[in-house]
């Protein structure tokens, strides 16, 4: 496996980020929060993204997609991270999209997943119902009745939850709330009668919501995959979900880094450039061997989605340790070294850290996925 980039993503990657830079700098985040939009991100600048193919990437191409693999899809979203776009891209052309692709029927992906590369239907998931991340302690409810469900339940972070067309449900159909067992994924028109959904804002301005739902009926042809055997499905959505909040928070690394080194080149005190300083040229080597670590790591772990999903499960746990531990390193050292200013409004250094902290608790923090890794080590 090669941890290292091929030519054309190397020019996908360039394409993003000059893209990215010129229509969704962090000045229209600040923006977007400032003037308190009621979507959270520009609906022109996300049909300008599916436009270019962004939201198809990992679609095959008899669902309208691009078909270029995972790792093309983890290059958009670094750079992406890199100028904190706000988008749909990582709730619908990633856990969305993922969802159908792993345990839609036929009717779904051919109905679903054209719309979603053209910009026209956005979806979110609606997993978490408590302050930590526990994928399998669902209480909502999917009973059975006639040829629906009746859905009852809440569920809380639901990542463009409250702008989605469609919320995909991780509800339990059988089985205790604690047990593995039991779980059903259900497709929710977010208009549904006993569907309510409200808007939450995150430090970071990343759009979620919490959801509550009330005897919502769901038709069982809106059920992905067999009823009580959700957990199919969600293992590998979650994986490569993570995967891909690893690579956002490549580029938000990446991105904070070179700000702070930039800064230190051009910071005087004492009669010096402060990058002069021994202790802090230390502390920038601890950042630099840390990144060119991560990269080879989620690398690996981005190849293997397509290459060797089996190896995946141990990948993406790894990556989202490794990455949460990068960002948050990172980020509190840009802040640190920028000094007084770092951890002002004015500066855009504090957005990213920010940003890391929300990450981080995006599908499993760093102590979760660690013992997720030794569990699955067979420790």
């Amino acid at each position: 496996m090669a941890l290292v980039l091929n030519e054309e993503q190397r020019l996908l990657q360039d394409t993003a980020r000059d893209f990215l830079t010129s229509n969704a700098p962090v000045e229209a985040l600040r923006m977007l929060r400032d003037n308190n939009d009621a979507v959270g991100y520009s609906g022109q600048l996300w049909q300008k993204m599916a436009d270019m193919g962004w939201a198809s990437i990992i679609l095959p191409e008899a669902y309208g997609g691009l078909d270029f693999g995972f790792v093309g899809l983890g290059v958009i979203l670094e750079e992406s991270g890199r100028t904190l776009t706000a988008s749909p891209l990582f709730a619908s052309a990633v856990v969305g999209v993922s969802a159908l692709l792993l345990g839609g029927s036929e009717a779904h992906k051919q109905t679903l997943l054209p719309a979603i590369a053209s910009g026209k239907l956005t979806l979110a998931l609606a997993l978490e119902e408590s302050h930590h991340h526990r994928p399998t302690h669902i209480a909502t409810t999917a009973e059975k009745q006639g040829d629906s469900f009746l859905l009852n339940g809440s569920k809380q972070f639901v990542l463009d939850g409250h702008s989605a067309d469609k919320l995909i449900v991780v509800a339990r159909s059988s089985g205790a709330e604690s047990n593995n067992q039991g779980l059903s994924l259900f497709l929710v028109d977010r208009t549904t009668s006993g569907v309510n959904c409200q808007r939450t804002i995150l430090m970071d301005s990343r759009n979620a919501s919490n959801i509550q739902f009330e005897n919502v009926v769901v038709p069982a042809t809106d059920l992905l995959g067999d009823a009580d055997e959700g957990l199919k499905i969600l293992e590998p959505l979650l994986d490569r979900a993570r995967v891909a909040i690893a690579a956002e928070m490549m580029g938000c690394s990446l991105e904070a880094f070179d700000r702070t080194l930039a800064y230190l080149k051009e910071r005087e005190q004492f009669g010096a450039l402060i990058g002069s300083f021994q202790a802090l040229q230390h502390r920038k080597a601890h950042m630099q061997s840390e990144l060119e670590l991560c990269r080879s790591v989620l690398l690996q772990a981005l190849s293997a989605v397509d290459d060797s999903p089996e190896d995946l499960p141990v990948l993406a746990s790894l990556a989202k340790t490794k990455l949460n531990e990068l960002v948050k390193l990172v980020t509190n050292e840009a802040v640190q070294m920028h000094g007084g200013i770092g951890v002002t409004d004015e500066l855009e250094i504090g957005f990213f850290l920010k940003r890391a902290r929300v990450a981080i608790q995006i599908f499993g923090d760093t102590g979760y996925h660690k013992d997720r890794y030794a569990t699955l080590g067979g420790y």
